[in-house]
């Protein structure tokens, strides 16, 4: 490559319609350099749009890998390095020719006497790759649950000195678009998935004894106003639980959480309690307390569960397990939604509560696990040894 000569300097049209089997003279454009600042991005073509029209963005704190978000999808940005020599030429208003010279070896002759020489400002190392990657969820977890809504905070809505004290672990969404690596709409599927709510500006998780608390009161409530379980009136309801000191955002929400919204006819729009919610929230609670006896926890769910539903220990797959200790069967809580969301920490977490597990154990805690470009099967290979005894035998899945 020779040394750049004036009036030489040619941009990258130069190269555009460039043909097999053809020739061109570069040269090192005035500013060739190495230029750390610049550094090509590979695309797939259906990312194009979205990256031309500003609709992307780059999230992760200072010690995180940088990931790419589109509105509704994340990537990772990983270098791959070329053992090939990649130039990088500038554009120009037009690409400029010059007499021709003995200097250069390759040359596209125009009238036999004339040559484009194309400038090159950089020399490519490698380029930036983008792969989806499922949504880094579990750090917005973790956020949310610095501080839950209980209990102290309806006091503190009503003292403002209050609500700046707890300010500096409270999220708003544009400090959870910062700090989560996730696209908007997975971000927003997040905070569905934790029943998370915007109370002040600031997205939070609400106590699960609060919850208990509301949502006992609203039972409560419909037994002495004679309200339907299948068709509650929102303002009425909130209505009511408001005089009880609830406040208004969390007597809606604990209607969004437990139950299904009938028509969309806000204020007046009936709702029915989800009956699975219902007694899947009130099975954890019972064994909040610790393991029990299985014929102990039924008698007291079905006890405690609302007239009118019916309790089936099958609600509560992903949300318990069982185990035999003699004659006995008890059984504790263990939820899913306890457990990371990334694949290697949650098989991790998973061969700590057991070294082996059954699929019909396992299934329930490791099908919402999602990641782009690996099937449920994939997920299995990767994590876990399969083991079975005999042909018919159920398989058994421990740490690989």
């Amino acid at each position: 490559m020779q040394q750049p000569q004036p009036g030489c300097e040619g941009g990258a049209e130069a190269v555009l319609n460039f043909q097999p089997n053809s020739s061109i003279s570069i040269a090192y454009h005035p500013f060739f350099g190495p230029h750390n600042d610049l550094i090509l991005l590979e695309l797939d073509e259906k990312l194009l749009p979205d990256v031309l029209h500003q609709r992307v963005t780059l999230r992760g704190q200072p010690d995180e890998d940088a990931v790419l978000c589109t509105r509704s999808k994340t990537y990772a940005v990983k270098f791959v390095g070329t053992s090939n020599s990649v130039l990088l030429i500038p554009p120009s208003d037009q690409s400029t020719v010059c007499e021709k010279s003995q200097d250069f070896d390759e040359i596209i002759e125009n009238d036999h006497n004339k040559k484009v020489v194309a400038s090159v400002i950089k020399v490519v190392p490698g380029n930036l790759e983008l792969v989806e990657v499922a949504p880094r969820l579990d750090k917005l977890k973790m956020l949310l649950s610095e501080n839950l809504f209980g209990f102290d905070d309806v006091s503190e809505m009503e003292d403002l000195d209050g609500m700046e004290k707890n300010v500096k672990s409270l999220y708003t969404w544009d400090d959870l678009i910062e700090k989560v690596q996730a696209s908007d709409d997975e971000l927003r599927s997040g905070l569905q998935t934790l029943s998370a709510v915007e109370i002040d500006g600031y997205w939070r998780i609400v106590d699960e004894k609060y919850m208990d608390g509301i949502l006992n009161m609203l039972l409560q409530n419909s037994v002495l106003n004679d309200w339907s379980l299948n068709a509650l009136i929102e303002d009425e309801v909130v209505g009511v639980l408001e005089l009880d000191g609830f406040p208004r955002k969390i007597a809606l929400h604990c209607l969004e959480v437990y139950g299904i919204r009938v028509d969309q006819d806000v204020g007046r729009s009936p709702w029915r309690l989800d009956e699975m919610r219902v007694c899947v929230h009130i099975a954890r609670g019972i064994l909040r307390g610790g393991k029990m006896k299985m014929e102990n926890f039924m008698a007291e769910w079905i006890r405690k569960i609302p007239e009118g539903m019916q309790a089936n220990f099958d609600m509560l797959e992903g949300q318990v397990l069982t185990e035999k200790l003699g004659i006995e069967t008890w059984v504790h809580s263990f939820s899913v939604s306890s457990l990371p969301c990334a694949p290697a920490e949650r098989f991790s977490a998973l061969f700590r509560e057991r070294s082996k597990w059954e699929w019909k154990d396992l299934q329930p805690y490791i099908r919402d696990l999602s990641v782009p470009g690996l099937s449920s099967e994939g997920l299995l290979l990767k994590y876990t040894r399969r083991t079975q005894p005999t042909l018919d035998a159920e398989p058994i899945f421990s740490a690989r």
